[in-house]
């Protein structure tokens, strides 16, 4: 069996990134730490840890082992705080997964109606690629994922997409780099410095396949995996960079730049994908509903 206080150890010698700053946290001996991680990595059969010069370096079965007692750990946080508080006062958890492709002003728009529920919300967010997301919502540690494409037929698991809405995607820049622009838009795009999202996901792929109707070719700057990156790269003068039109007066103001021009033929869709067909979980029917009807227009 599990030794919790060995994980623990463990535990705290990662997250403070040696045994040393563990021990003064602990208030143990480098010694004892040492003795009990090498006794938890005897009776789990594994390496947790590889030393690399003076460092210690977690291997992949440590950093799977880490994710597991993040996990135990955190809970542990949670169960104490219920049992302090009386049942009336205790926030009602609201945990929620996000594809990292989604823009986080669209997410931060779709979720903060969960703030202005009449319960007490506690909202937990987490940001992964969408397969992790979809796991942790079939192991029910999640209440929700909000990604930019429905589950692909392929994947089987007990999960349901709901469409929140779609949006065109507007091109946006600098004033003094839109100025030096040649034309109107689109053609004003022709040679004209572009930061693109990263290839392989449905924007990206969108975005292309318009260029190349129109044969228009920009001069391609930079790829982002981050589109908050990319919209600080834009904020600088960098290059023009793309945002969803539901949000661009948004995004004008916070990065203090001006749209160029917009399209409908590239669209970004959102979906709330949850474990029930017909949601019954307030919150979820909550959020949902307010970004259909104020985010996206939906009917």
């Amino acid at each position: 069996m599990m030794n919790y206080k060995h994980l623990r150890y463990f535990f705290t010698v990662a997250k403070e990134g040696g045994v040393a700053r563990a021990s003064e946290k602990l208030h143990l001996t480098p010694q004892t730490i040492s003795g009990q991680l090498s006794l938890l990595e005897e009776s789990m059969g594994v390496k947790l840890f590889a030393r690399v010069g003076r460092n210690l370096e977690l291997t992949e079965s440590g950093r799977l082992v880490l994710s597991y007692a993040e996990e135990i750990f955190s809970l542990g946080s949670e169960l104490e705080e219920m049992i302090v508080q009386l049942p009336d006062d205790r926030p009602q958890l609201f945990r929620v997964g996000v594809v990292d492709v989604v823009p986080k002003s669209i997410a931060h728009r779709i979720l903060h109606p969960a703030l202005d529920q009449a319960t007490p919300i506690r909202l937990i967010c987490r940001e992964a690629n969408f397969d992790t997301l979809l796991t942790e919502l079939a192991l029910h540690r999640l209440d929700l994922v909000l990604a930019d494409c429905p589950i692909p037929p392929t994947v089987s698991t007990r999960a349901f997409s709901h469409k929140l809405g779609e949006s065109g995607v507007s091109f946006l820049a600098t004033e003094e780099l839109k100025m030096r622009l040649n034309g109107d838009f689109p053609q004003c795009l022709e040679g004209a410095p572009l930061l693109f999202p990263s290839a392989g996901n449905q924007l990206r792929t969108g975005i292309d396949q318009w260029l190349d109707k129109l044969r228009i070719r920009p001069r391609r700057i930079a790829e982002f995996d981050d589109s908050a990156l990319m919209k600080a790269f834009g904020k600088e003068g960098a290059g023009i960079f793309t945002a969803p039109t539901a949000i661009e007066a948004e995004v004008a103001l916070q990065y203090q730049v001006t749209p160029i021009g917009r399209t409908n033929e590239v669209m970004e869709r959102f979906y709330a994908i949850s474990i029930e067909r017909q949601v019954k979980h307030p919150i979820v029917s909550a959020v949902m509903r307010v970004a259909r009807e104020s985010l996206f227009g939906a009917e």
